[in-house]
């Protein structure tokens, strides 16, 4: 689910005055957030109601004290924003949204305003990734493997950092995949197969009489075609847009010990030629995303989607048969109706040869006070089996 994820931005520049000397350093967000055009510097004296109060003002504040202090300083102005966001007993109850694409609206929203106010606590970073604080982490390597060797000294904001470093910890371990009997390994930025079930859809769905090829449309981790190729497909071309993602699929294959099976292709959606089976697990909501790793569940206009839908005809081979992961999660959200959707799939020539659907066992599906609730618990994920009509 990466094959629409865009490059890293232009690099910006992020100007502050301390001690009465005019600084600037390279502004790092791979959220793709604006450097902040108002800087003031903070330190372990700097109050948390203070510093909550100049964040959502849109003042950052570049930490100059102890690394530690600085992550309680975050979880403090974590608090704050989502005390924000909960209505006081005593004030007017809040507006219940009309529908479930305004209730999404608005969640979106909210969750944006969010990230910029605790965005605004900074870190410098030195050369080799070094930080300049007390208590400060090793963090060399974790930011390494998401950014890529990286001399010059940039300023980014602790948040960012932590997912990082959480990033790491994940590609260190990696995830258990129960259809593989194996972990794959995500790298940052590249979506993580947490979500089991669209994985085992791939695992259980009878494969097409002809198993000598399948196409990977956005490899991802390459979780998928790793499913195929111990499935018995003798040779899978996974196809991506993203060099993270196609790092992350070889180095998962590699260990996997598929590497004569899988070949990976920088391409956008299909390589050339024709397959008997072609899988494709995109974006599930038509949306903007935020930021880098929401490429991988929001897709504006439903551009991949449509883009696989239109070219899959001319890409199978005879009697070949394409297989759709998707949620209807849009569907519940007002974003994108089934008859849109059969729509694409007719006007591309298409016929429903099969639909194996399966409820998500994620834990927000049952959660009721996720503001998308309704729609999350009514959710049906599925395996569309697609042939030329």
């Amino acid at each position: 689910m990466s094959a629409n994820t865009p490059t890293s931005p232009t690099p910006q520049q992020i100007h502050w005055e301390e001690n009465g000397v005019q600084h600037s350093a390279r502004w790092r967000s791979e959220a793709g957030m604006p450097p902040p055009k108002r800087v003031v510097i903070a330190d372990d004296r700097t109050n948390a109601d203070v510093a909550y109060r100049l964040a959502c003002e849109g003042t950052a504040l570049l930490w100059r004290g102890d690394f530690q202090n600085a992550r309680q300083l975050l979880q403090a102005l974590a608090r704050r924003a989502d005390h924000k966001s909960k209505p006081a007993k005593k004030a007017k109850p809040a507006k219940t949204p009309a529908t479930p694409t305004e209730a999404f609206h608005l969640h979106r929203q909210a969750q944006s305003q969010r990230a910029r106010t605790l965005a605004m606590l900074l870190l410098p970073f030195e050369d080799g990734y070094t930080l300049p604080l007390r208590r400060a982490p090793d963090v060399q390597l974790a930011c390494n493997e998401a950014y890529g060797r990286f001399e010059e000294p940039f300023v980014a904001s602790l948040r960012e950092l932590l997912g990082v470093i959480g990033a790491h910890e994940w590609r260190r371990t990696g995830v258990e995949i129960p259809a593989l009997g194996a972990r794959i390994h995500p790298y940052y930025g590249v979506f993580s197969p947490v979500r089991g079930e669209y994985v085992q859809l791939v695992a259980e769905a009878p494969l097409p009489s002809d198993t000598s090829l399948a196409f990977d449309i956005g490899i991802g981790t390459g979780v998928l075609s790793a499913v195929l190729a111990q499935r018995g497909i003798k040779r899978v071309v996974g196809t991506d847009q993203d060099q993270r993602a196609l790092s992350c699929a070889r180095e998962n294959i590699t260990r996997l010990e598929l590497e004569q099976q899988i070949e990976l292709k920088v391409a956008d959606l299909f390589p050339e030629g024709r397959a008997p089976l072609i899988v494709c697990n995109p974006p599930w909501v038509p949306a903007r995303p935020s930021s880098a790793i929401e490429h991988a569940v929001y897709d504006p206009e439903s551009r991949m989607l449509r883009g696989f839908l239109a070219g899959l005809t001319e890409h199978l081979a005879p009697r070949g048969e394409g297989w759709l992961i998707l949620s209807d999660l849009a569907e519940h959200l007002g974003l994108r109706p089934r008859a849109e959707l059969l729509a694409w799939i007719e006007a591309a020539g298409l016929k429903v040869v099969d639909r194996i659907d399966v409820r998500p066992t994620h834990p927000r599906a049952a959660d009721a006070s996720d503001p998308l609730h309704k729609a999350r618990a009514a959710e049906v994920t599925s395996l569309w089996r697609l042939a030329a009509a």
